[in-house]
C-alpha cells in the first residue's frame, strides 16, 4: 500500500470521525497548541481538558506566560504531574517572548528547552501549519501494527527505521490534518488495549491485523516491579495553619508546595525532639503511586504553640499557610490526598 493510499485513507476517516472541536484546534494559535502539546505527554485528552483552558486563561498569549514568575505558574501545573514539563515550557515562553517571534523551523523549536523532535513536529504541523512529522505513542502504535514491526521500538536503531516509515507516510498536503489524524487514529481506534479495528480505516491493510497481532504490538519490555517506598509526614499545625516547604526546582514535585517528608524515621524523631514537640493521636496514611515507585506515606500530626511558630518557620525554612490557601499556589495530588486523609 502506497503511502499516498495510507495518507488518503486516513484523511477521509478524520473527516468523518476524527475530533474537530478540541479548544485548542479551534483558534488558529501556535501558542495554544504548544501549550497543549506539553500537557498532552504522558497525559490523556480527558485530564488535558480540565487544566488546558483554566491554563490559557490566566496565561493567554507566550509573553504572559514568559514574564509570570514560577510561582505564578505553579498552581496551574499542580495536579498534572511530571513537573519538569511545566518548568521547561515557562523557560521556553521567556526565550520566545524575550525574540519576539514563534520558531520557524524544526531546528529552532528543538533549541528550546524541553522541545524534541516528535513536538517540534508537532509544532511546526498543528501550530505554524507547515510541514510537520510526529512520533508520540499514538503514532509508534498504529505504525507498529500496520507494519507489524516486532522490534523493541526503545532502541534508537529501530526507532531512527520508524521514523523514516513516518516521513514517507507523512503528505506534504493537509499536513496538519494528517498529523491529528494519525494521533486520533490511536487515541479513539487503534488503542493500546482492545483495539477497534471493525472500524480502522486501516483494517484491510494492517499486518498485525492479518496476522492476528493487533495486542502483541507493539513490543513491550516486560514490567519490573514497581518499588514500594515508605516516609514520614510531619503536619505541624497551629491553629488553622500548616508548615509547608516549597521543594527544590528539579527532582520529584519540582517548585511546588509540600509537608516536610521524611524517608527515616530517626530523622524525624531527632527533628521533633529538637524543636521540643510531641505527636498529638491525629495521623493518616496514604498511597501515590508514581511511574517508577508507589509512596505509602504516613502523616503523623504536631501542635505547635503561637510563640513557637516563627523559631519552627525558621528552623525549618518553612511557611505557615492554611491547607486552602496552600493548594491555591500548588500542591502535588499526594498531598492533596493528605489533606482529605486529615
Amino acid at each position: 500500500m502506497s503511502s499516498f493510499s495510507f495518507s488518503d485513507a486516513l484523511l477521509a476517516w478524520f473527516d468523518l470521525h476524527g475530533r474537530h472541536d478540541l479548544p485548542w484546534q479551534v483558534v488558529d494559535n501556535p501558542y495554544q497548541v504548544w501549550v497543549s502539546e506539553i500537557m498532552l505527554q504522558q497525559t490523556q485528552v480527558k485530564t488535558v481538558l480540565q487544566y488546558f483552558a483554566r491554563f490559557v486563561q490566566r496565561f493567554p498569549t507566550v509573553e504572559d506566560l514568559g514574564q509570570a514568575s514560577w510561582d505564578d505558574v505553579a498552581p496551574y501545573w499542580a495536579g498534572l504531574g511530571y513537573y519538569a514539563r511545566a518548568r521547561n515550557l515557562h523557560k521556553a515562553a521567556a526565550i520566545v517572548a524575550q525574540q519576539g517571534h514563534f520558531p520557524t523551523s524544526l531546528e529552532e523549536w528543538m533549541a528550546l528547552p524541553g522541545i524534541g523532535r516528535s513536538t517540534a513536529g508537532a509544532l511546526m504541523s498543528l501550530g505554524l501549519r507547515q510541514y510537520g512529522v510526529i512520533m508520540d505513542g499514538n503514532v509508534k502504535r498504529v505504525l507498529a501494527r500496520f507494519f507489524a514491526i516486532e522490534n523493541d521500538l526503545s532502541k534508537p536503531i529501530h526507532e531512527r527505521a520508524l521514523w523514516q516509515l513516518a516521513e514517507q507516510l507523512c503528505p506534504e498536503q493537509r499536513n496538519h490534518d494528517y498529523t491529528q489524524a494519525i494521533m486520533d487514529l490511536g487515541a479513539t481506534i487503534c488503542t493500546p488495549k482492545k483495539p477497534l479495528c471493525l472500524y480502522c480505516p486501516m483494517q484491510q491493510h494492517c499486518k498485525a491485523h492479518q496476522q492476528g497481532l493487533e495486542t502483541e504490538l507493539p513490543y513491550k519490555k516486560p514490567k519490573k516491579a514497581v518499588p514500594v517506598k515508605s516516609a514520614q509526614v510531619m503536619v505541624l499545625q497551629c491553629q488553622d495553619q500548616w508548615l509547608w516547604l516549597q521543594r527544590p526546582n528539579s527532582g520529584l514535585w519540582g517548585g511546588l508546595w509540600s509537608l516536610p517528608i521524611y524517608d527515616d524515621g530517626t530523622e524525624l524523631t531527632r527533628t521533633t525532639q529538637m524543636l521540643g514537640l510531641k505527636p498529638n493521636s491525629n495521623s493518616a496514611q496514604i498511597s501515590h503511586s508514581f511511574t517508577h515507585f508507589t509512596w505509602l506515606l504516613e502523616a503523623i500530626c504536631f501542635h505547635v504553640e503561637p510563640e513557637q511558630k516563627e523559631h519552627i518557620a525558621i528552623e525549618l525554612s518553612g511557611t505557615w499557610y492554611t491547607p486552602q490557601k496552600a493548594t491555591q499556589m500548588g500542591l502535588p495530588t499526594a498531598m492533596k490526598k493528605l489533606i482529605s486523609a486529615l
